[in-house]
């Protein structure tokens, strides 16, 4: 392959914030073709990234008739995730789809399944996967360091961070509220840590206890009561069909203190870990003394790509790219993103129910 030929649908903040910068830094890329239901927005991705010549399309079909482009981008709102793809693998694109896959689970499973059936590769933009920490404990955890994972902590709180652009308070259209938007990496990242995709019930609870306050600093201003029908926060307790148990918090809006981004616990009968203070630390006892360890990433780079001190965006895009070429693996699986769709989608149920959600695991076999 000379060159990959990339077609980008949704020119918004995730394509302007990390993609196409990304993409832009990769030598043997070309951004041949940009859509958006804006058309502006097209017109100005294109003018920036796009190669001379560019195409601009309002409708995604339409790109996906270029025969050029091999790759697509879809970087649209959820609930757009599940057409747009769909169409892109049949049309033979291999995709890069933002998190999360889609926003129920027959959607997400069918999507991996028509991935496999059209010889395409499906992956998802769960950045997560590829930070420093991320890649090392990984490593440390197939080498048996933890042992068996047998409880783990998934948890993303923002005290007063609701977006108030786009459709992300809109639960018609964003699929739901924190869980769905930022608590999708952190089940993402404890399911691939503990590679474990099995799960058998969860107990959950949403709120929305604030959302309709008048005053709520709001970090981005008070957002329009009328378009927040998502939830403002959601709790979990997740059982896994081997008896492992997952805690899942999310929020967009909380009284709390304790805060912070992407956060993960994981307690294993050899030895444990988190990043609840920012940064990787791993615990245990050797030679009957407990001990706390926490790697020092500086001047080094683990990455998928030995000797790079790339960015974890740009991993993510390198990875993908070589998996197309036969070059690597996928390090996201369409498969397992559906999983964690299945296990939000069963949160929001039992939610709903009041009673414990039962998963069927038939998609995952």
């Amino acid at each position: 392959m000379d060159k990959f030929k990339i077609g980008i649908i949704g020119c918004g903040s995730i394509a302007n914030g990390k993609h196409m910068p990304t993409l832009a830094k990769i030598d043997g890329v070309e951004m041949v073709a940009f859509c958006d239901v804006v058309d502006s927005r097209a017109e100005e991705a294109a003018k920036k990234y796009g190669i001379p010549g560019a195409k601009v399309f309002t409708d995604y079909r339409e790109l996906l008739k270029v025969r050029e482009i091999d790759n697509v981008r879809v970087l649209t709102d959820n609930g757009k995730h599940y057409e747009i793809t769909m169409e892109a693998l049949r049309a033979g694109k291999h995709v890069l789809c933002e998190k999360p896959l889609a926003i129920s689970s027959r959607d997400a499973f069918e999507m991996a399944r028509t991935a496999r059936e059209n010889g395409r590769l499906l992956s998802v933009g769960y950045n997560h996967r590829y930070n420093q920490d991320s890649i090392f404990l990984k490593r440390e955890i197939e080498a048996g360091r933890l042992g068996d994972i047998y409880m783990a902590k998934a948890r993303v709180l923002r005290r007063r961070g609701a977006p108030t652009w786009g459709i992300f308070t809109q639960k018609e259209f964003a699929g739901g509220g924190p869980l769905i938007d930022v608590g999708t990496h952190a089940i993402d990242l404890a399911l691939w840590f503990m590679n474990n995709y099995r799960p058998k019930y969860i107990v959950g609870r949403t709120y929305s206890a604030i959302r309709d306050q008048r005053e709520i600093g709001n970090l981005w201003g008070d957002p329009d009561p009328k378009l927040f029908t998502a939830e403002d926060s959601a709790f979990g307790m997740l059982v896994m069909e081997n008896g492992a148990a997952v805690i899942i918090e999310a929020s967009w809006l909380l009284n709390t203190l304790e805060k912070g981004g992407v956060r993960y616990l994981l307690c294993g009968d050899k030895a444990g870990a988190d990043n609840f203070d920012g940064s990787l630390r791993i615990n245990g006892v050797t030679s009957n003394t407990q001990y706390e360890m926490r790697p020092d990433f500086i001047g080094n780079s683990a990455s998928f790509i030995n000797g790079s001190n790339a960015t974890p965006a740009e991993i993510e895009q390198r990875t993908f790219l070589n998996a197309i070429a036969g070059k690597g693996e996928l390090c996201v699986k369409a498969e397992q993103a559906a999983v964690v769709v299945q296990i939000i989608e069963g949160l929001y149920c039992s939610a709903e129910s009041g009673q414990p959600y039962y998963f069927s695991n038939e998609e995952v076999d």
